[in-house]
């Protein structure tokens, strides 16, 4: 790393790559990881009630379409990933494919988004914490504020500790979320067939009608809601190099979560649907006063004195998603410390851990930073971050599925292989996402949406728009400096450069946990 002359490319051991743990992940393990990071508990307890508002009935159909650009953008996470297995994803790829600059800040959206939800889902998991003990605080609460530091804490922790040690703590808290998910389902259709449900309502296949759609904007708010409930999957990229099969893999991984992720949705949907129907009082779905919280509405009619376990599974839920959503924004920064694009110290790799040391604590304490200023600043301003996060979840994910387009323009004639997986569905999922960009953003815009108002305009655009433009300074500030030059000039990392992961998948290096 040392040689970065105008012709000359970058020098590496292709066997040792970032000095990460490779070959600690198979599939499933890939999979787990990816599926921890939605957080599926939790992602429908937050989304549910409020798509259910947005379209009624349509709840189901509106999942399902939301599914079709994650499918997409999945496609050229798997077609990249195939080429590059780099666990800077999508700075590596859009740097790739169209320069520093829009590689650059494809990396700080994915950064974006990592330390915002990491706020949010530690705050949901110090409430749930406090609700076992039966004690409703206000989120601003210290003891609030103490645990979601602590969660934090020790996630950062695990995360630093090792990716295989990660995966194991992840098999129990998936296990322990998707049994609670089936309790759930099961009792619901129980409760339906044997009229013990509050408002027994029948299955309709107009649920799953594409076109029984009858308000645009309520159309556009559900796929909006419903779109980023599948937002985490791309954390199996993010640990490719540290996968048993690099190239294949994460994105088989990939494709995997969102196809389990699409089936419990629409399953948990529907179950929901038929045991508490579409009413808007007590525990109807309808209900905008269970809007933010359906579960905890109905767990004690629905298990009794069984109802903590809805309340476990949550905490869990976002714990786990906590570790996991901690891995790909160490990697991404890793990435970019080693091209350049980001100060040396990033890149540095534990000697025995073999995880980004510095990029995971650095990660850490931004987020508890992040969120206890929040928390003392406004509690509202914390919650418009949080709204405001599917502009950066949109704004890289399109980075993605453009940069595969552009960076395979020269294959696409090749094969209707080719056409349809590295151009045609990339670029059908980027446009979707883009829309899905701009809509959001001029919602967002309104002084009604969210919970804050500044400069006149809704506080949710301005905290979401000007999260992406503090990465537009933070890179011209590093552009100033000397070290910034070899990658904004083009020569540690472009079309050409070979990423530096490991050359041959069955050569592996052991972590320290030892294996699966």
């Amino acid at each position: 790393m040392s040689d970065f002359g105008s012709t000359t490319p970058i020098h590496l051991d292709r066997g040792e790559g970032k000095g990460l743990a490779t070959g600690t992940l198979g599939l499933w393990g890939s999979t787990v990881i990816g599926l921890a990071s939605t957080a599926p508990v939790y992602s429908l307890v937050a989304t549910l009630g409020f798509v259910v508002l947005a379209v009624g009935a349509q709840a189901p159909i509106a999942f399902i379409i939301a599914f079709v650009p994650m499918l997409f953008i999945a496609f050229a996470y798997r077609e990249l990933n195939n080429e590059m297995p780099d666990c800077g994803t999508t700075f590596t790829w859009g740097t790739k494919a169209f320069g520093p600059w829009v590689g650059w800040m494809g990396g700080w959206g994915v950064a974006v988004a990592g330390m915002v939800v990491l706020a949010n889902l530690a705050q949901i998991a110090s409430v749930y914490f406090w609700d076992l003990f039966g004690l409703e605080l206000e989120n601003d609460d210290w003891r609030i504020v103490l645990v979601a530091v602590a969660f934090i804490a020790a996630m950062t922790w695990v995360s630093w500790r090792g990716v295989e040690i990660g995966e194991r703590i992840q098999n129990v808290l998936l296990a322990v979320q998707y049994l609670v998910l089936a309790i759930f389902v099961v009792v619901s259709l129980t409760g339906y067939f044997t009229g013990t449900a509050p408002d027994p309502t029948p299955f309709s296949w107009e649920w799953l009608n594409p076109f029984a759609f009858t308000d645009f904007h309520g159309f556009t708010e559900a796929v909006l809601l419903a779109l980023f409930i599948y937002w985490g999957w791309d954390t199996c990229l993010a640990l490719n190099e540290e996968t048993k099969d690099p190239k294949r893999t994460p994105g088989r991984a990939a494709l995997l979560t969102t196809v389990i992720l699409l089936f419990t949705y629409v399953a948990v949907t529907i179950s929901a649907m038929m045991y508490a129907g579409l009413g808007d009082t007590d525990t109807g779905l309808s209900n905008e006063a269970n809007a933010d919280d359906f579960f905890l509405a109905i767990k004690d009619g629905l298990l009794g004195p069984w109802g903590w376990l809805l309340v476990v599974a949550v905490l869990i839920s976002a714990v786990s998603s906590t570790q996991t959503t901690i891995l790909p924004t160490a990697r991404g920064t890793l990435a970019m410390g080693v091209y350049r694009a980001l100060p040396a110290r990033f890149k540095i790799v534990h000697p025995v851990y073999k995880t980004p040391s510095f990029s995971t604590i650095v990660g850490g304490v931004v987020a508890i930073c992040y969120y206890v200023g929040m928390t003392l600043i406004s509690d509202n301003i914390l919650q418009d971050s949080i709204l405001s996060l599917g502009l950066a979840i949109a704004f890289y994910y399109a980075i993605t599925g453009f940069a595969c387009v552009w960076y395979y323009r020269r294959d696409l004639g090749r094969s209707a292989r080719d056409l349809w997986f590295k151009g045609i569905f990339p670029l059908l999922g980027a446009l979707m996402l883009t829309f899905a960009f701009v809509q959001s953003a001029i919602d967002m815009y309104d002084v009604d949406y969210g919970y804050t108002t500044l400069f006149g305009i809704g506080g949710t655009f301005v905290v979401g728009i000007g999260a992406l433009l503090v990465g537009v300074v933070l890179m011209f500030v590093w552009y100033l400096f000397p070290r910034s030059k070899p990658f904004f000039s083009g020569r540690s990392l472009n079309r050409s450069t070979p990423v530096m992961v490991p050359d041959e998948p069955g050569d592996f290096v052991r972590s320290i946990d030892g294996g699966i």
